[in-house]
């Protein structure tokens, strides 16, 4: 009987060892965390805190390295084919992972799901509807009024196929809408002609128009969101201005190659979920902009799957083929 409990506490223990081992997983050598889009972007910047901290939570060297090119197929094809070691992650957007599949030729020459392993969501970007500082429209539902009366309205976006055209494109479908759609290669010169009045109203991040909406050279009117926008504390929702249905959140996640060791894929989350729960980061999250917003690897698998189906049901009924 002695001999039987010692080899079953021999076992437990063995098998708590094991857990263990596996739990503290670190990096043999730095990590790179690509990001598809040029430096100094939003993701850009959150890929660079994500590297900080990994950095130290791993008890190794984590550094961005940008590739961008092809609406972020690029760094996002560089990733699907890196070995699945824990070595090469991925921090980018639901363009890459949720809509070029449905935009671009092949989708951009990998797949979303298959080609990848899902570590976890990290952040939220709101969309919010801008208009020119001299448009007739103080509210979201003016700007129907308005659409629906003899005006045309344009609406500029940052491209073809973009976060801000597809918003816009649900923004039509909700509320039966003709806009003349204005598409621009950018943040840049779309925000330059709608301060300089040229165009009526588009969507845009909110870390991309804050400062313009601040310095009141454009009057953000609602947020296309489901929940409100903390870096403009009133603004008031889409549905609550009576227009639902255009939730259109940007979101910011990181991946690894498919097939990334079970254990592997455990350290990530669990260190990025640590991250994210941290005070000082959520904050610096809030202050680029962006929502902090941690899921789970399995839940937000579940949420890309219904994301990649709803955005392709809005390309198909508009016809959008990326540029």
């Amino acid at each position: 009987m002695i001999d039987r409990r010692r080899a079953l506490i021999g076992g437990a223990l063995l098998a708590a060892s094991s857990r263990a081992a596996r739990a503290e997983w670190s990096p043999s050598r730095p990590v790179t965390i690509i990001v598809p889009y040029p430096a100094g972007g939003g993701t850009d910047v959150l890929a660079r805190i994500v590297a900080r901290d990994l950095s130290a939570s791993l008890r190794g060297n984590a550094v961005v390295e940008n590739a961008p090119g092809a609406s972020g197929a690029i760094g996002s094809r560089r990733v699907a084919k890196a070995d699945p070691d824990g070595h090469t992650l991925l921090v980018t957007t639901n363009q890459t992972h949720a809509t070029n599949i449905s935009l671009m030729k092949d989708g951009g020459g990998y797949h979303p799901i298959d080609d990848f392993t899902v570590l976890g969501q990290l952040a939220d970007l709101q969309h919010l509807l801008v208009v020119r500082a001299d448009l007739a429209a103080k509210s979201a539902a003016d700007v129907v009024a308005l659409a629906k009366s003899s005006t045309k309205l344009t609406c500029g976006s940052t491209g073809i196929g973009s976060a801000s055209h597809l918003t816009m494109e649900l923004f039509k479908a909700k509320t039966s809408l003709d806009l003349v759609h204005v598409p621009y290669r950018g943040a840049a010169p779309l925000l330059q002609d709608l301060v300089g009045g040229r165009i009526d109203m588009a969507f845009a991040t909110v870390p991309t128009v804050l400062g313009q909406v601040q310095g009141n050279q454009v009057r953000a009117l609602a947020v296309a969101s489901p929940a409100p926008c903390p870096q403009l504390p009133g603004l008031p929702t889409l549905a609550g201005e009576g227009i639902a249905g255009v939730e259109a959140d940007a979101w910011i996640a990181a991946f690894g190659p498919a097939k990334l060791p079970p254990e592997i894929t455990r350290r990530y989350a669990s260190a990025l979920r640590a991250m994210i729960a941290q005070a000082d980061i959520a904050d610096n999250i809030r202050t680029l902009g962006m929502l902090p917003n941690w899921r789970e690897p399995t839940a937000f698998a579940a949420f890309q799957r219904q994301d990649i189906d709803r955005w392709a049901a809005i390309i198909r009924a508009a016809s959008v083929a990326a540029e």
